[in-house]
């Protein structure tokens, strides 16, 4: 007979993983924010459920999932969920400029860019993180419940202010937190009469979307990937990124935006030409466009892709100068 789902509630959770959450627990240097270990087990618990959903797990299953997580984004994030003041100002410090920029660049895809247009957009954020809005129970809920630590949290915030740009474009009604979103990065959608079964090749058309970018990324020249490397690896600035290149920041900036569109554009026609049959397996047929962004939307609500690892190997013999 298969095990008792372990995520199937706090305390049975915590009491079949104690040592485990432990572990974890330090190698999230949870108590950098005098985080309670309930907390961030609780945290756990869900990231689990998530993965899980409806499945009995082993408990080595479990174990093997959990230690793939970014955990000490996770922590961070549930630090921050709870309110603690010196994991929230850390949040600010770290990943403020961040988003900024990452406004700015949304904004002049768009053709609204402004420094003002994107500090607003970015700051629209904070109200939700932080956690303004209160459950049935009065308790305080935060946006930053809804991250699982499956990828990045500076990923997972690029996609949230994403698709706030799009719901502002659009529009759009915002989900409620109430809503019990189950998704890792909340989205703007209509709010269906009946249920939506799960589309059952989303998996394929991610390990698609992989594939794609991976040989879009390694298609580039040396240059463009080291502008990405430095620009979303290494955290430099524009200014920075245009100092050491001779360049004038803005030139910087217009490059990232030509390498960006030939990347989605690279990835989209790899999509659609399909894959070759390889180790005794037949050929993948290509991709039609309906399908191809139902691919980019997979990807923006989860998706695990480490773009910093990918970025990094690419990088990795490239000289600077």
């Amino acid at each position: 007979m298969s095990p008792e789902p372990a995520f199937a509630s706090p305390q049975t959770f915590s009491a079949q993983h104690a040592l485990l959450i432990e572990l974890l627990y330090g190698e999230a240097d949870g108590a950098r924010w005098e985080l309670p270990k309930e907390a961030f087990a609780e945290a756990l618990r869900r990231s689990a459920g998530k993965r899980f959903g409806a499945a009995r797990p082993s408990e080595t299953e479990i174990a093997a999932y959990l230690k793939t997580l970014h955990l000490a984004d996770l922590a961070l994030a549930c630090a921050c969920a709870a309110g603690i003041e010196i994991a929230w100002e850390f949040f600010i410090a770290q990943f403020r400029s961040e988003l900024r920029r990452a406004a700015a660049s949304m904004l002049r895809a768009s053709g609204t860019s402004d420094d003002a247009r994107a500090a607003e957009l970015a700051d629209s954020l904070y109200a939700e993180l932080y956690g303004v809005r209160s459950d049935a129970g009065g308790r305080r809920k935060s946006l930053l419940e809804y991250f699982h630590g499956r990828s990045k949290l500076s990923t997972w915030l690029h996609a949230v202010l994403a698709q706030r740009h799009v719901d502002l474009l659009r529009g759009a009604r915002t989900v409620s937190l109430d809503a019990g979103m189950e998704e890792e990065t909340p989205r703007s959608v209509p709010r269906p009469e009946q249920p939506v079964p799960p589309d059952p090749d989303r998996e394929l058309y991610l390990s698609r979307l992989e594939n794609a970018l991976r040989e879009a990324l390694g298609a580039l020249p040396a240059r463009e990937r080291m502008i990405l490397a430095w620009y979303y690896v290494d955290r430099l600035t524009l200014a920075e990124i245009g100092l050491a290149l001779r360049e004038h920041e803005s030139t910087v900036s217009r490059q990232l935006d030509r390498t960006r569109r030939a990347l989605r554009e690279g990835v989209a026609e790899r999509l659609r030409r399909g894959e070759p049959g390889r180790d005794g397996c037949p050929p993948e047929p290509g991709l039609d466009d309906a399908q191809i962004e139902r691919a980019f939307e997979y990807a923006l609500e989860d998706w695990p892709f480490d773009l910093t690892r990918t970025l990094s190997a690419e990088n990795s013999a490239a000289d600077p100068a």
